[in-house]
């Protein structure tokens, strides 16, 4: 494919690159679903004649997942750092973008993220595709599915074809999680106990970049250490693969359990971008087709330094 041929064109025929049912009609509301009543006042450093970073990277597609903005485990400042310095022609926001569990306890909502939400909507009016696949965290979203808000679309599930051909279906995950469909109290219990190794982990990283080193996910490294979450994940993977050659597939690409992975299972590739509260982690297609994990523990830019710097201070 011609590096230089639109997204948009891609996304106006029926292409093998994406499918063409996940853009559905528009509606006139404008922005993310969810974001719909949140305090998003462009900053001047996301207004529209920001054109970026010239040392940004460039993917054909990149996958970021469980971001969880509204909580305070939200890793917004690298985010929004790996925002600036990749674009993509397409970009699939799958799932717990928004972490509505955590507002319902307590509004919280800084500057950093408001700023994600800015550079999210001014990419995709910029020309990037972006499609919203909304996951346990934010399911409000899903009365949206198959609807258009502005320049982002909403899907329950998605298709992507790389340039290598092979057909990955993308979905979050959670709907193949039996403690999340059939015990949701322990999910929103887990939750809880959740929060608090991710505020440990936040105020440890805190001591651990004024000692001059870069981030690590103690609360990541806790979690794998136990059995049990182990073998959950383990499972997990087998039947989202299991599934996805149901579908006919030769991939699928999700998210849900904060582990990022790519790795083939009885034939079948498996791919999880991972999350931004732990892992700080996202899954990229190239132009080569090459699929890749790359993880954002070190800040590039000077500016989003300095900002994090104040915020240890």
């Amino acid at each position: 494919m011609d590096n230089n041929t639109s997204a948009t064109s891609l996304f106006r025929q029926n292409g093998p690159s994406v499918d063409p049912v996940a853009f559905g009609p528009r509606t006139p509301s404008v922005g993310l679903p969810l974001l719909a009543h949140l305090p998003v006042t462009p900053t001047s450093s996301e207004s529209d004649h920001d054109d970026g970073h010239e040392n940004s990277h460039r993917y054909r597609t990149i996958w970021l997942s469980d971001i969880h903005l509204g909580s305070g485990g939200c890793q917004a400042n690298y985010l929004l750092d790996f925002l600036r310095h990749n674009e993509s022609e397409y970009l699939y926001l799958v799932g717990d973008i928004i972490d509505g569990w955590q507002l319902k306890k307590g509004w919280y909502w800084p500057q950093a993220h408001n700023d994600v939400v800015q550079k999210i909507l001014r990419k995709a009016r910029k020309g990037t595709q972006v499609v919203y696949i909304p996951g346990n965290h934010d399911e409000g979203a899903r009365q949206f599915c198959d609807l258009a808000f502005g320049d982002i679309h909403v899907r329950g599930e998605a298709f992507h074809t790389t340039l290598q051909g092979k057909r990955l279906w993308i979905v979050h995950g959670d709907l193949f999680d039996g403690v999340i469909q059939h015990a949701k109290w322990l999910a929103y219990l887990g939750d809880t106990l959740y929060t608090m190794i991710l505020v440990l982990n936040r105020w440890f990283n805190r001591i651990r970049i004024k000692l001059g080193f870069q981030y690590w996910s103690l609360s990541q490294y806790l979690k794998h250490q136990v059995k049990n979450a182990v073998n959950f994940i383990s499972a997990f993977e087998n039947v989202m693969t299991d599934e996805a050659r149901r579908r006919g597939c030769d991939g699928v690409v999700c998210g849900h359990i904060h582990k990022a992975e790519i790795r083939e299972i009885d034939g079948v590739l498996y791919c999880n971008d991972g999350d931004w509260v732990e892992s700080l982690s996202a899954l990229v297609e190239t132009y080569e087709g090459e699929l890749k994990v790359i993880y954002w523990t070190v800040m590039r830019s000077p500016e989003a330094n300095a900002t994090k710097a104040r915020a240890t201070a």
